[in-house]
């Protein structure tokens, strides 16, 4: 059985370490607080008797545990990414523990009268009477994704100590970057060697994913002309007017707050204007590939038809494609997915099979050469003060991992 007392410690060690990524730096990893954490792992992994232990110069940690069977069985991996994201704070992490949670309301900080609520978090009541570790209010925890990390970590640990599970080799890999999109650009997949792999980076108990939105990037901007407002009449074009109108025209209800599911959305994520010029940022997601183009094109259509409204260049998209739906890359070897699911079923857990809202590296990876399906790592409310990861579920994962490596070697 895994140690949940050890798994615990594992997991609060970690998120105490600030890993915060930086979206406007350009180096990898791009913090060097993050290297605070990878150092760490590579010790560790020495420490529990892991082999090939390597970090990179870009601060990624691999390692391997060799195969204990004397057939061949595919090499399978395991990948986790240790920054948090740059949205909400990662500093001084204060975890708290709450223990045979009572399905009431749970006071993270008193002074500011931050609570987390089963009126508002309904997810939480599936946790009656099992541990919880949330935040203290002033921080996101870094559940996601040091909870994946304590898993694989773990989950490791144990196979070394029980060598009468059968096993081939297992390569792991702990990542920096994955929150900004940046944790699988640098990925040496040949290097790895893995046939295929899952990453540790979902939410509740039982999701596998194996679908996520295809993703671009659209930068609008709007130019105008600034005369002095007294003066200005026939002569001023106010940009920011412009860019009301460029928002207005897209589908208003296609937006992450009335989608769900497949659906997908523009998503407006910032603004910055004044007469002379607005900037738009969107992100653009879809789960199907020819919606997908059509909502591209839509954006670049509604800036031409504005262009010629106004006689003049002046709206321009740039449009960048920031990764695809890995279902593309899953699907041609899907016995992937059906061995993860079969390893939740062996346990007694409820495989939730549905697509990501969301990226992963898991897409870019698959696309890279390592079709690599996500896997539950058991937390919630990611990215903010109210986040929180159920103990239970982080054990539960941790035998999936088992269990899979367990029924890659006794594969046909």
């Amino acid at each position: 059985m895994i140690n949940k007392d050890q798994l615990l410690e594992r997991f609060i060690r970690y998120v105490k370490i600030d890993t915060q990524s930086d979206p406007n730096s350009n180096s990898t990893p791009s913090t060097q607080k993050q290297w605070d954490l990878a150092r760490k792992l590579f010790e560790e992994l020495k420490e529990i008797g892991m082999e090939e232990v390597h970090i990179d110069e870009h601060a990624y940690v691999t390692a391997s545990l060799p195969a204990n069977v004397s057939h061949e069985v595919p090499v399978i991996g395991f990948i986790s990414h240790f920054d948090t994201s740059p949205d909400f704070s990662g500093t001084d992490v204060k975890p708290q523990i709450i223990e045979n949670y009572d399905g009431k309301d749970i006071i993270l900080n008193q002074e500011k009268n931050i609570v987390l609520s089963p009126d508002y978090f309904e997810d939480l009541l599936q946790y009656r009477g099992q541990t919880l570790i949330t935040t203290d209010g002033t921080t996101l925890l870094g559940a996601d994704d040091k909870a994946g990390i304590a898993e694989i970590m773990s989950a490791m640990e144990y196979l070394i100590q029980h060598p009468e599970i059968p096993h081939g080799k297992i390569r792991i890999c702990f990542t920096p970057d994955e929150e900004i999109g940046r944790g699988a650009h640098k990925f040496d997949v040949e290097g790895f060697g893995a046939e295929w792999a899952y990453t540790m980076d979902g939410s509740q108990v039982g999701e596998l994913e194996y679908e996520n939105f295809n993703a671009a990037q659209a930068v609008v901007t709007v130019k105008g002309k600034s005369v002095h407002p007294g003066y200005a009449k026939n002569k001023m074009i106010n940009s920011m007017y412009i860019a009301q109108d460029f928002i207005n025209s897209l589908p208003r209800l296609e937006t992450p707050e009335h989608t769900e599911g497949r659906q997908g959305f523009f998503h407006l994520s910032s603004i910055q204007g004044e007469v002379e010029q607005t900037v738009l940022e969107y992100i653009i997601r879809d789960h199907d590939k020819e919606q997908f183009e059509a909502r591209k094109r839509m954006v670049q259509d509604l800036a031409q038809d504005i262009c010629d409204q106004y006689e003049e260049d002046c709206v321009e998209v740039v449009v960048r494609d920031q990764y695809f739906n890995m279902r593309e890359k899953i699907a041609p070897v899907m016995h992937i997915v059906d061995l993860a699911e079969q390893a939740m079923i062996d346990l007694g857990i409820k495989p939730i099979i549905k697509p990501i809202r969301g990226g992963t590296d898991g897409s870019q990876l698959s696309f890279m050469g390592l079709p690599c399906p996500n896997i539950f790592a058991g937390g919630h409310n990611f990215h903010g003060k109210y986040e929180y990861v159920p103990l239970e579920s982080m054990v539960k994962a941790t035998n999936v991992i088992v269990r899979i490596a367990q029924l890659t070697a006794e594969m046909d």
